[in-house]
């Protein structure tokens, strides 16, 4: 079944970026460059190239600067700012907390620390040309681990022929890697109080239904959740 792409789309950009100091010492995480360009900024190109026109981005470490950098950049889309100043609600609280913003049903959600190089199709079409609400709450964007450039875990799930994902066994390899980027179902935050948690908790809730599916990105991703990896993806995209 093919859906049109979610109107509305949300970037998680509220983390306290401790893994990048120092870089974040002065500047939130999102606001960090790569190859000339913020990651907050890549992040809303991948968006707007699939065609998403409204986003919600949350707040939390140096939120003023954030939300200025979004007044000033011209982007072609409308942006709404979720305010965590208060309590840094987690992946989880944070899209729970920002659902009325959000306003549509299913919608996109991408972590502001990634970097996508797009394959023949847009990632967020990509993810609607396979999202089925018949079977699916939650529909993640992998990549092969083989591929999963600056990236040093092991893997996060194992996929069947089906799509449906199941975690991997600790102390085990997975072979695939999620990017950050996924497509929900509000039916999955049924119920969920607004406080801190991990999107960990709805994908195992999910998974425990058979609801919880992978898609495997036809590009190049890469893992930009350290300060090291920023010199790193340079080298790798200038060589690529």
């Amino acid at each position: 079944m093919t859906v049109p792409v979610p109107e509305c789309a949300m970037v998680l950009a509220a983390g306290l970026g401790r893994r990048m100091r120092p870089l974040t010492a002065t500047r939130p995480k999102p606001l960090v460059e790569v190859a000339g360009r913020t990651l907050l900024d890549r992040s809303l190109d991948v968006l707007k190239a699939g065609g998403v026109g409204r986003i919600v981005v949350n707040v939390h470490y140096l939120a003023d600067r954030i939300e200025a950098h979004l007044r000033f950049r011209k982007t072609g889309l409308e942006i709404a700012i979720s305010d965590e100043r208060d309590r840094l609600l987690e992946t989880g609280g944070g899209i729970a907390r920002a659902l009325p913003l959000i306003g549509c049903d299913p919608f996109l959600a991408i972590n502001a620390d990634n970097l996508f190089v797009e394959g023949p199709v847009p990632a967020v079409q990509h993810l609607a040309r396979r999202w089925d609400p018949e079977v699916m709450d939650a529909l993640l964007m992998l990549v092969p681990l083989a591929r999963a450039f600056c990236h040093r875990g092991q893997g996060d799930f194992h996929m069947d022929g089906f799509g449906r994902l199941r975690r991997r066994q600790p102390g085990r390899v997975a072979p695939f890697v999620f990017t950050g980027l996924q497509m929900l179902s509000a039916r999955l935050f049924d119920g969920v109080a607004v406080e801190p948690f991990s999107m960990n908790l709805l994908w195992d809730k999910a998974a425990a239904g058979g609801r919880l599916y992978g898609l495997v990105h036809q590009g190049l991703w890469f893992d930009v959740g350290t300060a090291a990896a920023v010199p790193e993806t340079e080298a790798l995209l200038e060589r690529l």
